[in-house]
């Protein structure tokens, strides 16, 4: 009877509940990015909601309250897949122009797209946007046309012009800059870099991100668009990719929603026979390598191959390599090449000990998530900042890209899997990141559906939003007391010298008097 009652109460809750139109723009052409708006929109479908995604990976089968308007097509092949040479890059100056580029490629083809055109035109009502907070709010200049409540949700962690815009703490003194290979802990050194940055970054995304948006926006929506930064602190809430037990704790608003792992699932049995025979198999256990669904590991050069090679074909453990091609120069017996690999699946299996990885995040989600250890190889964007989180919290070891050799990598392997205190931090962080009263998705739901019922939900808006950047950080309020303080002293200081004066004046007088008497 007790069962019957929940299950009364459940249904009630769950069919009387209201259903939303939700329209979710994700131009982005990186698959890693799309996953997570994919189990965000997936989910708000489950639960009743109409769905509509705009992106480059429409579904295969068609999901009930889920519609797809795709972008296949109206990007350049070469955005999909990139060779690991171009976008191994050593300055930070090439990671912002190669990632504002891309914003303005997306930014002009996306509106350019039959598909975008069809949409607009059809002047159709939403009762919510979900954008992705990335490398351009260009889409802001539609979603400002349809006059609906919008929220963000972020990939990656806090991109650094992402803070202002929620009016959210970024204290450079603690808060390692996403692009910069700083943690929470820093040098003096790189304090100071960090702080320039924080500056910096202010003006570059101004100058080379939005206003070039800006300009195409306007050719589409009018010349009286508001600024896409003014429409953008108009956001009602980020969701956020990131939490506090693998990316260090930072005060956030309200209207900040920590979800990271958003994107993860149960493991089930995806793996093929001959791949769980070569898991189950692995006495000395297995290290798996990948760079990720971005980068053709096969275009790495081949003497950086072969260190890799040299380097497993000493080593008693198996190793499964995603690469992309059939076959692999002077491949060791220990060695299984496949050209895609159901990656959270392989990383659940027990016996796979080290996880060779490029520090995206998504990636380093999951291998926290399972309690195992990396070999962290950064190649661009987020990916030094995660790395350095993570060597940071003990469960990774850093491997320079462009210095690798045979004997570099066999040291990096060797300190993991000789030191058994890699695997005992990667198990407490995965403890830590799986202890959550909701699970991320759920909590992604909630608030998304709460910014509806709240009619955007203003009351999350932080008054620092409207203040300027010298209000802030009190600098016009710093002025005035200093100028108030420098006026007392001014005064205090003439009054004590007038009074010096006279007292020297009076003095002069009387001796004088003394001396004639």
């Amino acid at each position: 009877m007790k069962q019957i009652t929940i299950f009364i109460i459940f249904a009630t809750v769950f069919f009387s509940a209201d259903t939303y139109k939700i329209l979710g723009l994700f131009p982005h052409v990186a698959k890693s990015h799309f996953l997570m708006a994919e189990a965000l929109m997936k989910g708000l479908a489950g639960r009743g909601h109409q769905v509509t995604m705009v992106s480059h990976f429409p579904q295969k089968n068609s999901i009930s309250n889920y519609t797809d308007i795709s972008l296949v097509g109206s990007m350049p092949e070469f955005f999909g897949q990139v060779f690991l040479e171009n976008v191994a890059v050593k300055y930070l100056y090439k990671t912002l122009i190669r990632q504002s580029n891309t914003g303005i490629v997306t930014c002009k083809n996306t509106l350019e797209s039959p598909e975008m055109k069809k949409l607009v035109a059809s002047n159709e009502t939403f009762d919510l946007v979900i954008t992705e907070l990335f490398n351009t709010d260009c889409l802001l200049g539609y979603v400002y046309t349809l006059k609906t409540p919008f929220i963000a949700l972020s990939s990656s962690t806090m991109m650094p012009w992402a803070y202002a815009r929620f009016g959210t703490p970024n204290n450079p003194s603690y808060i390692g800059n996403q692009f910069l290979y700083h943690a929470s802990d820093m040098t003096f050194q790189e304090r100071i870099i960090n702080a320039l940055y924080f500056v910096v970054f202010r003006w570059v995304y101004y100058y080379v991100y939005e206003k070039p948006a800006y300009e195409i926006v306007k050719n589409y929506f009018g010349e009286s668009l508001p600024q896409l930064s003014d429409i953008a602190k108009n956001t009602s809430l980020l969701l956020v990719n990131s939490h506090f037990s693998s990316h260090h704790p930072r005060p956030l608003m309200p209207a900040i929603v920590e979800v990271g792992g958003l994107h993860l699932r149960s493991s089930g049995i995806r793996l093929t026979k001959d791949l769980q025979d070569f898991l189950d198999s692995a006495e000395d256990g297995v290290i798996y390598f990948s760079l990720g669904s971005f980068v053709r590991v096969e275009s790495m050069p081949a003497d950086k191959r072969d260190a890799f090679v040299q380097a497993f074909s000493e080593l008693p453990q198996k190793v499964l390599w995603k690469w992309e091609k059939e076959t692999l120069p002077g491949k060791p017996k220990n060695v299984k090449i496949v050209s895609w690999l159901p990656q959270m699946d392989v990383l659940a299996h027990p016996n796979v000990r080290v996880f060779i990885s490029h520090g995206g995040l998504m990636g380093t989600m999951e291998a926290v998530y399972h309690g195992v250890p990396m070999v962290a190889i950064p190649l661009f964007g987020d990916q030094f900042h995660n790395v350095k989180c993570s060597v940071q919290q003990g469960i990774a070891v850093y491997l320079d890209y462009h210095t690798i050799t045979k004997e570099s990598v066999l040291s990096a392997l060797k300190e993991i899997l000789q030191n058994p205190t890699f695997t005992e931090n990667a198990k407490q962080v995965k403890k830590a990141f799986r202890d959550r009263p909701v699970s991320p998705l759920d909590t992604a739901i909630y608030w998304t559906e709460y910014v509806i019922r709240h009619g955007g939900a203003p009351h999350l808006r932080s008054a620092a939003v409207d203040l300027q950047w010298y209000q802030y950080l009190l600098l016009d309020v710093l002025a005035v007391l200093f100028l108030c303080v420098a006026a007392i002293l001014a005064t205090t200081y003439l009054i004590l010298k007038k009074l010096i004066s006279l007292w020297r004046t009076c003095s002069g007088r009387k001796q004088t008097k003394n001396k004639i008497s």
